[in-house]
């Protein structure tokens, strides 16, 4: 579906081209230039730039682009899909920031390590590190065929510049580069939903039209998706804020615990307005071109804006590509230079600089694999928030189930998790049962058990002993 003219696709490469060149500009002007800005921009970022840097993280591309074609589905509902975000950093800043803070650890691995172990930090790390890379590898995907179905350019040819420019921004920003030119994503990408639900809303004279044309169920608050799916929803974006790490690595950028709690509230409200937004343009789109194939929902309004206005909401995409790109590949990258790297060279703090720059490419390269051997693996970044979410589920129970806290049923537990999860995936959840529930409940019962285990033994020696 051509949905804009050769000359407004010529004009809006222009500008993307020239908001690329003023971002890798910024980016060096801002770059980190030592390890503690590289990894949590040496803990001097306020409180709404962090907040901003995390909204932006978990409203992406798949987010606008595959909320919008849910929505013309499904119904206003799917807003829930962001909606449930903002929940969960909600409930994150009021029981584990403050405690993740006060840690004074950066990585998710070194803070499960403080409640239980080494070898439970080692098995978190894989895990994460693995599900980071897929988390990617669907951002590569995602950005791809958004950039393919707006200016028809090829899926390899966007992928690898999606890689070369976001691979850039977090080889050299890091953290402090990373969050700073995120501020101008972030305006780029507000900018670009709020004119197109202006347009979308314009275009189909409001409300009222919508709601007399359209089947109910499309305002009412599930739809068609259901509870169960919501709920669902829910709990996956809990487990992905909880135990994401680049996460961490945001709120331990704040100056203080305070700080942090501040910028997870702004997250929060932040993706709301974005929320009911992307969801009203898939209705409009439903209503006003009920033929289209839904992925077109979001971009099918550009064909109605003037070239100023179709490059700003072009660009917005673009710009949601590589914040997604760059915060999750920052994130890699401080895990395997922490956790792999520096404990075996030890190096001096020159040479650690010099590593991170290295893996940091690697990691950019990688998902590109993927993109050119195995584009159906798309459906694996969903799967990626189960794994997350059993890691969640271990530091939960770290902090407020301490007398649980035993490094050998964590391990267990993760490791059982791990592979219970991806089997329970690649069996196309059978019995109907999501993978994410496998993933909640597998740790949770080793540790249970575990501690069942160690506190029979202790009894049994102690009768000995009498």
């Amino acid at each position: 579906m051509d949905l804009l003219s050769p000359g407004t696709i010529t004009f809006i490469l222009a500008v993307i081209v020239i908001y690329i060149l003023f971002t890798t500009w910024l980016t060096i002007r801002l770059r980190s230039k030592s390890n503690a800005e590289f990894n949590n921009a040496a803990k001097s970022l306020p409180a709404i730039v962090v907040g901003i840097l995390m909204m932006s993280e978990f409203i992406g591309t798949k987010s606008t682009i595959g909320t919008a074609e849910s929505a013309f589905i499904n119904g206003i509902s799917a807003s829930w899909s962001v909606v449930t975000v903002a929940a969960a950093f909600f409930i994150f800043t009021f029981f584990l920031v403050d405690k993740f803070y006060k840690t004074g650890q950066y990585t998710i691995s070194g803070i499960i390590a403080e409640k239980y172990g080494k070898s439970t930090k080692v098995v978190v790390s894989l895990i994460m590190i693995v599900a980071l890379l897929l988390v990617n590898l669907g951002n590569y995907l995602s950005g791809s065929a958004a950039i393919v179905s707006i200016l028809g350019m090829p899926l390899m040819t966007s992928a690898i510049i999606i890689a070369i420019v976001s691979t850039f921004y977090f080889t050299f920003g890091g953290m402090k580069g990373v969050a700073w030119v995120t501020i101008l994503h972030s305006a780029v990408k507000y900018a670009g939903i709020m004119i197109t639900v202006g347009v979308a809303l314009h275009l189909a004279g409001g409300f009222d039209p919508m709601v007399a044309a359209l089947p109910e169920h499309y305002f009412t608050w599930d739809g068609t998706i259901g509870a169960g799916t919501i709920f669902a929803w829910f709990i996956g974006n809990m487990g992905a804020i909880f135990a994401t790490q680049f996460i961490i690595q945001a709120i331990t950028s704040s100056r203080s615990a305070k700080e942090a709690k501040r910028s997870t509230l702004y997250a929060a409200l932040l993706c709301l307005p974005l929320a009911i937004a992307i969801g009203v343009i898939g209705v409009a789109a439903r209503y006003l071109y009920p033929e289209i194939d839904p992925l077109y929902a979001f971009p099918v309004f550009m064909q109605h804006m003037n070239p100023i206005l179709s490059a700003i909401v072009a660009t917005s995409l673009v710009a949601s590509i590589f914040v997604g790109v760059s915060t999750v590949a920052l994130a890699t990258t401080t895990l395997i230079v922490d956790d792999f790297y520096v404990p075996k060279a030890k190096p001096s703090p020159e040479q650690r600089l010099k590593m991170t720059r290295v893996v940091s490419i690697v990691v950019g390269i990688v998902p590109l694999v993927g993109v050119a051997f195995a584009p159906e693996l798309l459906t694996l970044s969903f799967f990626t928030r189960a794994l997350r979410t059993s890691i969640a589920v271990v530091a939960a129970m770290g902090f407020y189930l301490p007398h649980f806290s035993s490094n050998r049923g964590a391990t267990i537990g993760l490791t059982a998790s791990g592979v219970m999860t991806s089997a329970w995936y690649l069996l196309d959840d059978p019995f109907g049962i999501d993978n994410m529930y496998i993933a909640i409940v597998v740790p949770f019962l080793v540790l249970v058990i575990d501690k069942l285990i160690s506190g029979n033994n202790k009894t049994h020696l102690k009768s000995k002993e009498g």
